[in-house]
């Protein structure tokens, strides 16, 4: 008997132990009750290389992160806070050579300045460059699926960086 009451006991303070601090979530947001949706517009482009239709990309593979893991709903405007930018790079370079000095390996980097805006509390608002690269060979040309490969991981990473910053708060 005593052992079924100091279970009940443990389990009623573990419930307490997380409910008490406010809302928990294992994706490690925690959101102010008042913050309910979210406002990502076109991203532009602003670099001197122009491949034509990856700010489009970016724009929606933010939305589906935030999405996916906050509980917060996508708004076309007077999100709660709001998501603005350009991708401001777009640059590939050699990265290793072989004997005969030609490039056996190539960069892809992409940097995206994001302006992000939360309407409830000025002071988290923040202006701030993103980066990331992705590594191929120079036997490869970046277009179709290659192109594709590269941008998956390099916003994977950007992407999930912003929200940490913005969401989670690491």
């Amino acid at each position: 008997m005593i052992f079924r009451n100091l279970r009940f006991l443990l389990v009623g303070l573990a419930f307490l132990s997380l409910t008490s601090c406010g809302f928990y979530s294992l994706s490690g947001v925690t959101l102010p009750a008042d913050v309910k949706t979210f406002q990502v517009d076109y991203f532009g482009y602003q670099a001197t290389l122009v491949e034509p239709g990856i700010e489009r990309t970016f724009t929606l593979d933010l939305q589906d992160l935030i999405q996916d893991q906050s509980r917060l709903s996508l708004v076309t405007r007077n999100g709660d806070y709001l998501y603005q930018g350009e991708i401001t790079r777009f640059y590939i370079a050699p990265m290793t050579a072989t004997a005969n000095s030609t490039a056996s390996q190539s960069r892809l980097t992409i940097e995206i300045n994001l302006r992000f805006t939360n309407t409830k509390i000025d002071e988290e608002s923040f202006e701030k460059k993103y980066s990331f690269f992705y590594d191929y060979s120079a036997n490869i040309q970046l277009q179709g699926s290659a192109l594709e490969t590269a941008l998956e991981v390099i916003y994977e990473q950007i992407t999930q960086d912003i929200f940490n910053d913005t969401l989670a708060k690491w």
